[in-house]
């Protein structure tokens, strides 16, 4: 069976239905991927959430076709595209979109993947978000196939969030105590994914598996007033 069809058969199957009003405004139908037969085929771990049923029909339907390393890099260039233009997000999650607006998008998004996605899984995922009137969730489907990658390879994600950006020996000391942790075991690779919030005001928000260690000034300030508002 083609990438194609394997694609729209997992869709199907797996992701939530768009409201009646927006599956009549598709701009066209495409061909997509089949569901796999064998776990050597399924997500390596369990997401939720829209974007993440999209991201393990995505997977799913790589894994079938061989095509995972392909599929990742050109959701790489897509992600390049979210950092470099904030307003994308704003854009695909406007609900004045027209069938041809969301047509040029589609396009436009095509032209920055190249030739990496010569399965056309990618394209497939771009023109059913677009049928479905579910464009706005693409960059949280790009950030979870992300996170099935690294489980695929066995890396071990570390989110670092601070106010400004750290420099890179503070990083260092935080991916040497991580990797010493009962959190990374052996064979498998530890990847920092720095993020900045200057919401949080200062120190640092440690995330890795199902932890989460706030050190963020905001939070000792939430923590302080409680304190406070109890007190009196």
């Amino acid at each position: 069976m083609s990438a194609a069809r394997a694609f729209s058969t997992t869709f199907r199957a797996a992701a939530p239905r768009a409201p009646i009003a927006a599956r009549f405004v598709a701009p066209r139908s495409y061909a997509t991927a089949a569901p796999p037969t064998g776990s050597a085929n399924k997500p390596p771990v369990a997401l939720y959430g829209v974007d993440g049923t999209y991201a393990s029909a995505l997977y799913t339907a790589a894994a079938k076709t061989n095509a995972l390393d392909p599929t990742a890099r050109s959701l790489n260039s897509l992600q390049g595209i979210f950092k470099k233009d904030p307003k994308l997000v704003e854009i695909l999650h406007a609900p004045s979109l027209t069938v041809s607006d969301k047509q040029q998008i589609v396009q436009e998004l095509q032209k920055h993947i190249g030739n990496a996605d010569k399965e056309g899984i990618v394209k497939n995922l771009l023109n059913t978000l677009a049928a479905n009137n579910r464009l706005g969730v693409l960059e949280g489907v790009v950030d979870k196939f992300a996170v099935l990658m690294g489980a695929h390879r066995g890396e071990v994600e570390l989110v670092v969030t601070s106010a400004a950006p750290l420099d890179s020996r503070t990083i260092g000391r935080l991916e040497t105590a991580i990797k010493n942790s009962q959190y990374v075991a052996n064979g498998q690779t530890l990847k920092v994914v720095p993020k900045v919030n200057p919401e949080i005001r200062g120190g640092i928000i440690v995330e890795i598996a199902d932890r989460t260690i706030d050190l963020s000034v905001s939070s000792k300030m939430a923590k302080m007033n409680k304190l406070l508002k109890d007190t009196l």
